[in-house]
């Protein structure tokens, strides 16, 4: 459904298992960083009615998320950490496109959204098939499905938006460059590293 080239090694489970802690304080903050976001593309593309509505409602839902990470960081006597670097994250942004019309850089916007959203379902999916932990096991599978509604939502916008960009073969691109992008993670725990 997602489209990915490269699905992430359920190995990756272990090594996100073997410090709690710290996954859990990165998936916080990866929470924190997509209501933001939301939030960014709600107030420079206010015009767009249900656009703002959609998104609002993302937002609160991620930072309904982010309370949710940071309680279970609380109830098992961990410390939510400062915010972590995302360089997943920053390679993506780097492949957006910025120069070209203000539709165009709108439309990449939404796929690059829409690219974080379908990582991370495919990265809860991971966690809730195999770690050890049943609840978090469960809270992942949940998360899971609304990253997938997220992933659909921006899509969906790029593609009722679009002006003048072909949102079909730019999501191809996208997904290529993340495909090549993404061999160089999945060793951290970190929810994209």
């Amino acid at each position: 459904m997602l489209g990915l080239k490269l699905l992430t090694d359920p190995r990756w489970a272990n090594i996100a298992e073997s410090n709690l802690e710290e996954i859990l304080t990165d998936h916080a903050w990866c929470e924190q960083k997509a209501a933001s976001n939301a939030i960014s593309l709600i107030t420079q593309n206010s015009e767009h009615e249900d656009l703002v509505h959609e998104l609002t409602a993302i937002a609160i839902e991620e930072m309904e998320h982010f309370k949710m990470v940071i309680d279970i960081i609380k109830e098992r006597g961990y410390e939510l950490g400062r915010e972590r670097k995302d360089d997943y994250v920053g390679q993506l942004m780097k492949f957006a496109k910025k120069d070209g019309s203000r539709n165009q850089a709108f439309i990449d916007r939404l796929l690059f959204a829409a690219m974080i959203e379908a990582r991370s379902c495919e990265r809860f999916r991971v966690l809730s098939k195999n770690i050890q932990d049943q609840d978090l096991a469960k809270f992942y599978h949940d998360l899971m499905v609304s990253e997938a509604n997220h992933y659909t939502t921006f899509l969906n916008f790029a593609k009722k938006y679009s002006k003048d960009v072909d949102v079909d073969k730019r999501w191809k691109e996208w997904l290529e460059f993340e495909g090549n992008l993404i061999q160089s993670y999945g060793k951290k725990e970190q929810i994209h590293g």
